[in-house]
């Protein structure tokens, strides 16, 4: 890269935000710490103007741009190539909640903010913003909005698209898009917001966003319900349903395997249960009700559930302190299958209603391939989303079994399409999964998408390498 390009990007932003050398090195890892990447440069704007300003620049100098949250991806979509050839464009100083409407139910919030901050700021106004994710304390919303973020409540709220009413946009050519209308009807063209979330900046930069509030329940109860199969938990996702309609905000799903990792690698997490069972459901139901009407409902499934052999046992949290606990034994899977060892990550979506039948069928086919590997299963069973990773056989080198990644994709994903499935439900495409999309979508949508890319992002500046 010139000199003349520091110089002017330092000239836009201030030379201490035009970060070279050493001090570029956490901005160039992923999440996992699994690829460092190389950069030219990494730049710290502050504004929408100066982020519009760089991105004039790099037009002007041909340099590619990769867009950067909190870095908490796991698809390789936030962190450069090993060519050196790209900036990363940090958005971590654009970090102002701009206003918050609680008549209108809407929060207007920089792509910077953190997640726990903009939940934050509508706590503080008495309402609520329901996205809710492990790395809620790291993860911004610009990324949540770049990957159309899922999480625990989606069964009730919705991915991060539905809970978006409008943009703020940097175009790779350096424009300004001010979509930033907190309207629930607007029916004046194609609808860009929904382009550009999930689009993983390689259309443009979000640099803002008009999102939706909710009103604060009044009462949260919580349940762990001990289970035989899968297909009993669908069992008693139907029951729920049925029961508590609207008010079933959480449905997670999870393997015994996976809680017996949490309770290996952090001691105070223990099983409220006096016997071990093959899988768990964590069941949460919200209302504007009072307390004793969520409890009531939450007990009359757990009864239900009794009666007609769907669970073998439950647990329904008597205070707060007890639900925290309860929802801590699922946020700590992911971190204890790191403790474990490294191991080959799948977000699957797929219909509900095949979801035994797929663990049951790819459980199979992948002790066949790769006997002893140890399936660590959980995830969000009322939307469909599973998290299905595999870890090395006990006495396996991890190192060696990573490169058994690709065969092990090609089994999974192979069946999740099988099934209609997705093979990214909320992580995204990122670097990691973009050539392995071609087996699974046709040309002609494979087409239609790079034509909007092209369209938008005729250099091909935007977080090149990334979806497509």
């Amino acid at each position: 890269m010139s000199d003349e390009f520091l110089t002017q990007c330092a000239q836009r932003i201030g030379a201490q935000h035009v970060l070279t050398g050493d001090n570029m090195a956490a901005y160039l890892t992923d999440w996992r710490r699994r690829f460092t990447g190389r950069a030219r440069a990494v730049l710290r704007p502050a504004s929408t103007d100066e982020v519009a300003a760089l991105v004039q620049l790099c037009v002007q100098y041909r340099v590619p741009i990769v867009p950067q949250g909190g870095n908490t991806g796991l698809v390789l979509g936030s962190v450069p190539d090993h060519s050196g050839t790209a900036v990363v464009l940090s958005l971590s100083r654009l970090n102002r909640i701009r206003s918050v409407d609680p008549i209108n139910d809407t929060l207007t919030a920089e792509a910077g903010c953190t997640l726990h901050q903009v939940q934050q700021a509508a706590e503080a106004h008495g309402r609520l913003f329901p996205l809710s994710l492990a790395s809620e304390g790291s993860c911004s919303i610009g990324g949540n909005l770049a990957t159309n973020a899922g999480g625990t409540a989606v069964l009730r709220y919705g991915n991060t698209r539905e809970l978006t009413l409008g943009l703020e946009v940097v175009t790779a050519q350096g424009e300004v898009w001010n979509g930033l209308r907190g309207l629930r009807k607007d029916n004046t063209g194609y609808d860009l917001r929904d382009l550009f979330v999930g689009s993983e900046g390689t259309l443009g930069i979000i640099t803002a966003a008009v999102l939706k509030l909710f009103a604060q329940p009044t009462a949260r109860t919580t349940a762990l319900f001990a289970l035989e199969s899968v297909g009993d938990a669908l069992d008693l996702l139907a029951l729920a349903r049925q029961r508590c309609d609207a008010n079933l905000t959480g449905f997670e799903l999870m393997s015994d395997f996976c809680l017996q990792l949490v309770e290996r690698h952090f001691s105070t997490q223990r099983l409220p249960f006096s016997q071990r069972y093959p899988q768990y459901v964590l069941m949460e139901l919200s209302t504007a009700e009072p307390e004793a009407y969520a409890v009531a409902q939450l007990e009359s499934v757990a009864e239900q559930a009794l009666e007609k052999s769907l669970a073998r046992d439950v647990v329904v949290a008597t205070s707060f302190a007890q639900s925290k606990s309860l929802w801590a034994l699922r946020e700590h899977i992911s971190d204890a299958q790191g403790a474990e060892g490294k191991n080959i990550k799948h977000d699957v979506s797929l219909p509900i209603s095949c979801i035994a039948d797929f663990i049951a069928d790819t459980d199979a086919e992948l002790q066949r391939g790769f006997p002893g590997c140890r399936m660590v299963t959980f995830g969000h069973l009322g939307d469909g989303n599973l998290h299905y990773n595999v870890s090395a056989p006990l006495g396996r080198d991890d190192e060696s079994f990573l490169t058994e990644q690709a065969a092990i994709n090609r089994i999974v994903h192979d069946r999740v399409h099988h099934y209609g499935g997705s093979i990214s439900a909320e992580h995204g495409l990122g670097a990691l999964k973009r050539e392995e999309i071609l087996r699974y979508k046709s040309g002609t949508e494979m087409a239609m998408m790079l034509s909007i890319k092209r369209a938008l992002d005729p250099f091909n500046l935007m977080n090149p390498g990334k979806v497509i």
